[in-house]
C-alpha cells in the first residue's frame, strides 16, 4: 500500500496546489482558463511531438499485445459512449467527451510506475508498447468522434473535408503528424530545437495537473456523481475486464499479459479533462472522474494485492494435490480426469502479481 501511495501521492500534492490556490483566492479562474490553454495548446504538443518523433516502431509494435488492449480501448469507449447517451440523456458532445475519460487510462502517471514497483524494470516492455501509440491512438479516435458529433446538419457530401479541416486545425493532431513525419522521414532535428521543445514537454504535465486543481474548486460533482461513477466502473472494470479477456486468448506472454491489465485498470488520466476542455464539454465529469477514480483504483490495486496473495496460496495446494497438471500450450491448468479440460484462470479482481500464476510452474 505504502508503494501506490509514493507512485500517486505527488499527483494528489500538484492538485492539490491548484485547488488551494484558487480557493484562496491567490490563482483566479482566468488564470486557470490560461495555464490549461498553454498545457493543452502548447505544452502537451509538445510532449507528443517528442514521444513519436523518437519512437522506435519496430521494437515497440507486439501485435498480439496492442490487438488486446486497444479493442479494450476502443470497447470501453463505445460503451461510454452510448452509456452517456442513452442512461444519462447526455448530448452527443457530451458523450463523445465521456466515451473519451472511459478509454484513456493513466498509463504514464500510474500504470508504468505501478507495474515497475511490482515487477522490476525488466517487466516494463510491454507498458512502453503501449505507452507509445496511447496518445495517438486515444487523441485521434475522440477527436474523429467530437468533429463527427459536432457536425451534425452538414450536408453528408460535405462531412469528411469539415471534419478533416477540424482535425487538422487542431494542435495535439499536428503535434502527432508531425512526429510520425519526422520518425518516419528520419529528418534530424538540430539539437537546440529538440532541447526547446523538451523544456516545454516538461512543463505539460505539471501544468496540468496544477491548472486540474483549481477546475475541481470550480466543478463540484453535485449533480455528476452516477455519470462519475459510470465512467470509473468502465474504466477500472470492463475495459480490464476486455483487455484480460483477449489476452488469455491470444496467448500472450507473462509480462505483456500483466503488463495489458494492469495499465488497463488504472484510473482515467490527466488528458481526460484536457480533451473536455478542449471542447468545453462534460468538463466536470472529467476532472472529477480522474480524482475519484485514481483513489479507487489505489484502493482497488490494495485490494487485488492481498486477495491475489490468498488465492495463489490456494491455488498452489490444489496444484499439490495432484488434481490437475499443467499443459504447455496457451500456459494452461486441466484438470486431469476431465474429458473436457477447463482453463484454471483466476479472476481480474487479483490485480497485482497474479497474473504469473497461469506460466509460473512450467516445470
Amino acid at each position: 500500500m505504502l508503494d501506490i501511495l509514493t507512485i500517486v501521492l505527488p499527483v494528489f500534492i500538484v492538485i492539490g496546489f491548484g485547488y488551494l490556490a484558487v480557493w484562496r483566492g491567490y490563482f483566479t479562474d482566468i488564470a486557470v482558463d490560461g495555464l490549461m490553454k498553454f498545457a493543452q495548446n502548447f505544452a502537451i504538443p509538445c510532449l507528443l511531438f517528442t514521444a513519436i518523433s523518437t519512437l522506435d516502431l519496430q521494437q515497440n509494435f507486439d501485435v498480439p499485445l496492442l490487438f488486446s488492449f486497444y479493442t479494450g480501448v476502443v470497447m470501453a469507449f463505445v460503451a461510454g459512449l452510448f452509456g452517456a447517451r442513452f442512461l444519462f440523456s447526455r448530448s452527443w458532445e457530451d458523450s463523445v467527451a465521456i466515451g473519451f475519460c472511459c478509454l484513456f487510462s493513466n498509463t504514464l502517471l500510474l500504470g508504468l510506475p505501478i507495474t515497475e514497483r511490482a515487477y522490476g524494470t525488466d517487466s516494463l516492455l510491454g507498458n512502453y508498447a503501449i505507452i507509445a501509440i496511447h496518445a495517438p491512438f486515444g487523441y485521434m479516435l475522440g477527436i474523429t468522434a467530437m468533429e463527427l458529433a459536432r457536425a451534425k446538419g452538414t450536408a453528408l457530401r460535405y462531412l469528411p473535408a469539415t471534419v478533416a479541416k477540424a482535425m487538422f486545425s487542431n494542435a495535439l493532431v499536428l503535434a502527432i503528424g508531425l512526429g510520425f513525419v519526422v520518425n518516419l522521414g528520419n529528418f534530424p532535428l538540430p539539437e537546440v530545437l529538440t532541447d526547446a521543445i523538451g523544456l516545454m514537454a516538461r512543463a505539460a504535465l505539471p501544468a496540468a495537473l496544477f491548472g486540474l486543481g483549481g477546475v475541481l474548486y470550480r466543478y463540484r460533482p453535485e449533480g455528476d456523481m452516477r455519470t462519475i461513477l459510470f465512467v470509473c466502473a468502465i474504466s477500472l472494470g470492463l475495459h480490464p475486464a476486455i483487455v484480460w479477456t483477449l489476452g488469455s486468448a491470444n496467448g500472450l506472454s507473462t509480462e505483456a499479459f500483466r503488463s495489458a491489465v494492469l495499465t488497463a485498470a488504472v484510473a482515467p488520466g490527466i488528458n481526460t479533462y484536457v480533451f473536455a476542455n478542449m471542447y468545453g464539454t462534460a468538463k466536470r465529469v472529467a476532472a472529477s472522474a480522474v480524482l475519484i477514480g485514481t483513489v479507487l483504483s489505489i484502493l482497488r490495486l490494495r485490494f487485488g494485492s492481498a486477495c491475489c496473495r490468498s488465492t495463489r496460496k490456494t491455488h498452489s495446494n490444489i496444484l499439490k494435490s495432484g488434481r490437475f497438471q499443467y499443459l504447455p500450450k496457451g500456459g494452461r491448468w486441466c484438470g486431469r480426469g476431465d474429458s473436457n479440460p477447463h482453463e484454471c484462470y483466476l479472476t481480474a479482481t487479483s490485480t497485482l502479481r497474479v497474473y504469473q500464476f497461469r506460466h509460473d510452474r512450467r516445470s
